[in-house]
């Protein structure tokens, strides 16, 4: 049956209300309009993100249906779209790429001035909602809600993929892989030989530990509170596993004292403002690199000894890595990679099609 230009009734997860329980609803899901498509998604991830946006740390709108790391295939286009067919295999990007804005025309440029993370309006382009259930009108989580049957993203957010792409873990390329792997191998540029420390070992985290090793990194820290996480970080390549709590000094302390002088690249990928200057302190003072990857609740503040920032440190954000829609370059095609990443996020990531 044709449900092109039809309302769709289908389940999600909706958050009611911060901190509360998902509960799974029957929800409605409008046709898409002009420059939108609607996607019947096939897997998700799940990422900090989303956690932080269900707690109410970031500027979520309730109530909303989260989910941004989605794989999925188009069910129907909107007036306009031109890059994607009803049939094709898609993902959702949680920062998108009109590729008309300075950010986007700037060759060192990503995040997109038609995101909707920060802040977030919960809304589409026009200033509607696609969802309504049990008729009250229903948030979306950065224009991509994910943790839903079908969903409906502006063509902007969304990359088309390989058929062959496997739709069960495809999903981690939307998110976890290029923000983590990208984060060290485009933005940080790790170079060979050198130390690097990774504040959380979640699946971010984990693609950063990725990244340094195929990089070449002698030394890769991995500071995690759940050691549970650590035969997971050996395997991939972390050297040195600390759990802070098992130290009565600042787990920043331990890297200076095992480094003798800081670590030449590290990492944040919690999202707290404690552990951004945990890793800060963590990097050599005059030429280390501190790169925040993780996203920080809602009105925190990171408070810097001003005095030692002349020393040479460099501090930068990364969103998604650095790159504008998976740059198919930084992971290379070899037996290298493979090892790293395994052979499907390979054939995912070298099968991507990326709009010109």
């Amino acid at each position: 049956m044709d449900t092109s230009d039809k309302t769709i009734t289908c389940r999600a997860a909706i958050a009611w209300a911060a901190n509360s329980t998902l509960s799974i609803e029957e929800v409605q899901v409008e046709p898409p309009k002009a420059g939108e498509v609607r996607i019947k998604l096939a897997s998700t991830g799940i990422c900090g993100t989303d956690d932080h946006a269900i707690k109410g740390l970031l500027s979520a709108i309730f109530p909303f249906i989260p989910g941004h790391e989605g794989a999925g295939i188009v069910e129907s286009i909107g007036k306009g779209v031109t890059s994607v067919k009803p049939g094709d295999k898609v993902l959702t990007l949680i920062i998108p790429q009109c590729r008309e804005c300075s950010s986007c025309l700037h060759p060192k440029g990503n995040f997109c001035e038609k995101q909707d993370v920060l802040p977030s309006s919960g809304l589409m382009l026009d200033g509607t909602s696609r969802f309504t259930c049990k008729g009250k009108k229903i948030y979306h989580s950065f224009r991509t809600s994910t943790f839903t049957e079908y969903t409906v993203v502006p063509e902007i957010a969304v990359a088309k993929i390989d058929d062959a792409a496997p739709m069960d873990k495809v999903s981690l390329i939307s998110c976890e892989v290029p923000t983590g792997y990208g984060a060290a191998v485009h933005s940080a540029k790790v170079t060979h030989g050198s130390t690097c420390v990774v504040f959380g070992l979640g699946g971010i985290g984990s693609a950063i530990v990725m990244g340094c090793k195929a990089s070449g990194a002698s030394r890769i820290i991995g500071v995690d509170i759940n050691e549970e996480k650590f035969p997971r970080a050996r395997a991939l390549g972390v050297t040195d596993c600390l759990n802070p709590q098992k130290f009565k000094k600042p787990v920043q302390q331990v890297v200076m004292e095992m480094t003798g002088v800081g670590a030449d690249f590290a990492f944040e990928a919690i999202g707290l403002s404690d552990t951004m200057l945990a890793a800060w302190d963590s990097c050599h003072r005059s030429y280390g690199v501190c790169l925040i990857v993780g996203v920080a609740p809602l009105n925190s503040k990171l408070s810097l000894d001003a005095p030692m920032i002349v020393s040479g440190r460099t501090m930068k954000g990364v969103c998604l890595g650095a790159s504008a829609v998976f740059c198919c370059s930084e992971i290379p095609d070899d037996k290298r990679c493979k090892g790293i990443l395994g052979d499907f996020i390979l054939s995912c990531i070298t099968s991507l099609i990326v709009p010109e």
